[in-house]
């Protein structure tokens, strides 16, 4: 109970703090392992890799796409299951098998025309902390690990796999008083 109060307060009180930051997103860029899933990675006898995604984060891509932010998967994990995805939501850009970030970022950032203003990261894992010195904030789900947690901007309530980037995406949709979806809804595939 009192680990919910504390919770409540340390989410208003940053939300607060960081509204700012969020009015000025044009790109979304996001792991894959950890944060659009939940870490596991299920493997059949011939090595083929299956991930399970969530719907709702899905949805969540497709409303920041609706009002001009760009969605980004960044990936150091392999198999076709992060392209497929990323085909079906029809996102921005999708690299995969990435083990310099930094590289990736940097180049987007200068052909997009984009500054570090513009641009916020979510991740999970000691492989995205070198990410933060190239964005404005570095958002974690609630289940980062520590290290993560620590170095990111803002910790969001829900787990990776679990809503962790549709709790995001009304975030930055709710901060650029962009609530026409919460009241009409929304008719395309997640």
């Amino acid at each position: 109970m009192i680990k919910k109060i504390l919770y409540k307060i340390y989410f208003a009180s940053r939300y607060l703090f960081l509204n700012k930051k969020f009015k000025k997103i044009k790109l979304v860029v996001t792991d894959v392992d950890g944060v659009l899933t939940d870490g596991g990675i299920s493997l059949d006898e011939s090595g083929k890799v299956f991930r399970k995604f969530n719907v709702k984060d899905g949805l969540g891509s497709k409303l920041l796409q609706q009002t001009g932010i760009k969605v980004v998967f960044l990936s150091g994990g392999t198999g076709n299951s992060i392209n497929q995805r990323g085909r079906q939501l029809d996102v921005d850009y999708c690299f995969t098998e990435i083990s310099n970030k930094e590289e990736i970022l940097d180049k987007l950032k200068k052909d997009l025309n984009f500054k570090k203003e513009d641009i916020l990261y979510l991740g999970d894992d000691l492989n995205d902390i070198p990410i933060k010195s190239h964005v404005s904030l570095l958002i974690s789900p609630s289940d980062a690990v520590k290290s993560f947690k620590l170095a990111s901007d803002f910790l969001l309530s829900k787990k990776g796999g679990d809503g962790a980037f549709r709790e995001l995406a009304d975030l930055l949709l709710k901060s650029k008083n962009n609530y026409k979806f919460f009241e009409k809804g929304f008719n395309q595939q997640n």
